[in-house]
């Protein structure tokens, strides 16, 4: 197995004791990427130059005992909607096209801080808006295990590329299960924190309410080690938490259990492929075996969810996109005679379909007569499906669930049929609408590809899902597995 294949752990422990440097682990990647991203598609592009001589910064500091940390020498990789300073950020969208970003989101200033290397920016759906990365206007993004399938979206990118070895960490976004879905799908951790654990600061926006920055990496103990770095408070974003943030990786193996588990009924129900339901029992049954009690709970508002997601999401999105109009920047039409063709046409020029369907759909319930009936009432059925949450969390520590109703599906298969690539994201969405945390961890395979179960916490409770996880993760060799290419 190649540097680059390894964990973030395992890669610190060999930096700590000098068996190999930051340099060799950043070259490793190099070669991993052209021996095999011709055939994944996650990378959009890096700055070689730049990236190695953060690395040798690192191996410098190292050779002078002056480490910042864990992370000091390990690469993490970016999904193109975070800025990352004197480098491109198109949020794979033409309407970016040649935009550089002239300065860090406030994740890629902690990483640096901590000595990672940041480095790359990958593949996604555009403007985050989509489950497959096939909405991407850069480029397809295929799945490591099984190069005829999607690998989950809209980070498809990000989890891509640390399952194909090519990063072993990556950052994505969570708006509706970004970062959960091609996790689960391309078989790697991934955690959605908390809403406000983690700075927006010079992350592109989606939805405002619902965006989160989090890890993606092989293991529970790298996302911890990843989420250490970038949770926290920040004056540039005033979503953001002042809470302390917990010494994730002591505190995780502290807490042992054992738990009260909630099992959501409404997550079992019609629609959930059978093979991946016996993946999601079998999980359920390790921890019952682990002395942990297995308790039903009801989340009836679940069944709003997509609609109101739908409602909330595109009318953020109809409002944030606004600001791309060609004048100010983004994408200008060459065909523009006056200002308003310059409006008009540089939208029309610049997004993909899937983001204008948003953008119509959005503005629409924005529409004076209109917002009441759909914006203002999703709002308030917002507030029920957080209020089914924190009921269920009266009895039960956390929540187990599926992460995706079917494994990853072929390219282009659901091209024509929308609505079923809407319905996909049905457990991850009230994650987002009640703004908890939940942790995606592979636990099998149906159909011969990955299949993940996620773990939803109460409100900051990251520790205890780290915990919960870590002990399956621990139990089983799924983080040891890696797709053959």
């Amino acid at each position: 197995m190649s540097l680059s294949q390894q964990t973030a752990v395992e890669l610190a422990a060999l930096l700590a004791a000098k068996e190999i440097s930051a340099r060799e682990i950043l070259e490793s990647c190099f070669a991993r990427i052209a021996a095999v991203d011709g055939r994944v598609g996650a990378f959009l592009g890096y700055d070689a130059e730049d990236a190695l001589a953060q690395a040798d910064a690192s191996d410098a500091r190292r050779a002078k005992g002056e480490t910042l940390g864990p992370l000091d020498g390990i690469p993490v990789a970016l999904k193109d909607n975070i800025s990352l300073r004197n480098q491109p950020l198109t949020c794979a969208s033409k309407m970016l096209k040649g935009y550089v970003s002239p300065y860090d989101a406030t994740v890629t200033r902690k990483l640096r801080e901590q000595g990672a290397i940041v480095w790359g920016w990958l593949n996604m759906d555009e403007f985050a808006m989509g489950a497959s990365t096939e909405n991407s206007g850069r480029q397809i993004t295929h799945n490591p295990w099984d190069l005829s399938r999607a690998p989950g979206g809209s980070s498809g990118g990000s989890a891509a590329a640390v399952a194909a070895g090519l990063t072993p960490l990556a950052l994505g976004s969570d708006t509706g299960g970004s970062i959960r879905q091609p996790a689960s799908h391309c078989g790697v951790v991934g955690m959605k924190p908390t809403y406000g654990r983690v700075s927006r600061y010079g992350v592109a926006a989606f939805a405002s309410s619902l965006d989160q920055v989090g890890p993606i990496g092989h293991t529970v103990e790298d996302v911890a080690l990843a989420l250490q770095a970038i949770a926290g408070g920040d004056p540039h974003d005033g979503t953001a938490l002042a809470n302390s943030v917990p010494h994730y990786r002591e505190e995780m193996q502290r807490k042992t259990g054992p738990w009260t588990i909630g099992v959501p009924e409404e997550f079992f129900a019609a629609g959930l492929d059978p093979d991946v339901k016996a993946q999601i029992e079998n999980a359920i049954a390790f921890y019952q075996q682990q002395g942990c009690t297995i308790k039903k709970v009801s989340l009836p508002s679940t069944a709003q969810a997509v609609a109101v997601y739908y409602i909330i999401s595109t009318a953020e999105a109809s409002s944030n996109l606004a600001r791309y109009d060609g004048i100010r920047y983004g994408h200008r039409s060459e065909k523009a005679t006056d200002a308003i063709d310059i409006y008009a046409l540089s939208r029309a020029e610049g997004f993909g379909d899937e983001v204008k369907r948003r953008i119509i759909l959005g503005t629409y319930v924005l529409t004076s007569g209109y917002y009441d009936a759909y914006y203002v009432r999703a709002q308030k059925v917002r507030t029920l499906i957080r209020d089914d949450f924190m009921r269920a969390f009266g009895e039960v520590d956390f929540i187990l669930a599926p992460v995706s109703p079917t494994t990853p599906f072929k390219l282009g298969e659901r091209a024509t049929d929308l609505l079923s690539v809407y319905l996909g994201d049905i457990y991850t969405i009230p994650v987002n609408l009640a703004g908890l945390p939940a942790i995606s961890v592979p636990c099998g395979t149906a159909h011969d590809m990955p299949v993940g179960f996620q773990l939803i916490g109460k409100p900051l409770d990251e520790v205890t899902l780290f915990a919960a996880a870590q002990q399956f993760e621990q139990a089983h060799d799924f983080a040891a597995r890696r797709p053959n290419l």
